[in-house]
């Protein structure tokens, strides 16, 4: 779902609750709690929250009706621990997590309240489950990226921009998922001709020391890794490419809505829109443990033509029948 159809999933959504709804008005009134890595006013905040409403809807899950919902926004990445500790002092039925170091956080607290995870890379080898199939513990949820995507992102980079030579990629470096990531990109690298450059970041200022330094040279490429330090900097990521003319390959198409060059990734409104239905079981006295966790089923390629003509590249035909969205 793109952004021009996120009102119109609103209204629509104002109808499928009903039958379910009723079912469920007369129980008390539960208790969540969602843990953001990103600010309440990022633009892909609302359209995550709306979809995961959406979710709980659908099953009968009105808030304000029959359950509450606790936000809480670290768009600062240092605020993450504090949040956790104070939404699970509030005692919720269910926490929802959003990305890896959301979930490392929030299992420093808890092991008993029930843990939903949305976009997680590699949680088994994260440490955070036992296996996909039984997750084990107090948690389950959805995936967000195979390992093996991120050689996609390296092929398509290569593809669009075949004079490369050069590929920086921007990580958290305590990230266990990054590490793996990084291990396929490493691996294809020599076959498609380029030299990595590592640059493990943390804030703001790292990436912009990192990406100057990497932009001194010729024939640069970028692959941007999922993190919040990535997400919530990527004002800055995008304005240091365009500066450095890099061309630029992240992991959610908000990216090139804001001005990469492209994104290839999975669509996260939907993740969140599935979650609902894993809070709908626990809620329901399922345990979290028994629940398999879910990988993505919807994908987004976005290529924006604005940035590859800033950049003097030519899209060939055959990548651009293979995007789902086209920015002009």
């Amino acid at each position: 779902m793109k952004r021009r159809e996120f009102i119109g999933l609103l209204a629509g959504a104002a109808t499928a609750w009903p039958l379910a709804a009723r079912a469920q008005q007369n129980g008390p009134v539960r208790r969540i709690g969602v843990l953001m890595p990103i600010l309440e006013t990022d633009t892909e905040a609302q359209p995550w929250v709306a979809a995961f409403r959406e979710g709980l809807q659908q099953l009968g899950w009105i808030e304000g009706r029959n359950i509450r919902i606790d936000y809480r926004w670290a768009g600062d990445f240092g605020r993450i621990r504090s949040y956790a500790e104070e939404l699970v002092r509030l005692s919720p039925d269910v926490m929802v997590a959003n990305g890896n170091p959301v979930v490392a956080a929030v299992l420093q607290q808890t092991r008993t309240v029930p843990i939903v995870f949305v976009q997680v890379a590699d949680p088994v080898g994260s440490g955070f489950i036992q296996s996909l199939a039984r997750p084990g513990g107090n948690i389950t949820g959805l995936t967000n990226f195979e390992l093996s995507m991120a050689g996609k992102w390296l092929e398509l980079l290569k593809e669009i921009a075949p004079t490369l030579t050069r590929v920086a990629v921007i990580l958290h470096p305590e990230t266990a998922a990054h590490v793996a990531f990084l291990r396929v990109i490493q691996a294809m690298a020599p076959s498609v001709g380029v030299a990595l450059t590592v640059a493990g970041v943390h804030d703001a200022v790292e990436i912009e020391g990192a990406l100057t330094t990497f932009a001194a040279g010729a024939n640069g490429g970028v692959i941007v890794l999922p993190h919040p330090v990535t997400g919530n900097h990527r004002d800055v990521i995008i304005r240091l490419a365009q500066r450095g003319h890099l061309p630029t390959i992240a992991p959610f198409e908000y990216f090139a809505v804001d001005g990469t060059l492209m994104s290839y990734g999975v669509d996260s409104r939907d993740l969140f829109r599935r979650a609902g239905s894993y809070v709908d079981r626990i809620l329901k006295d399922e345990n979290p443990g028994d629940l398999p966790v879910q990988g993505p089923t919807k994908f987004e390629f976005v290529i924006n033509m604005k940035a590859a003509k800033a950049l003097g590249l030519t899209v060939p035909p055959s990548i651009l029948l293979r995007a789902d969205e086209v920015i002009e």
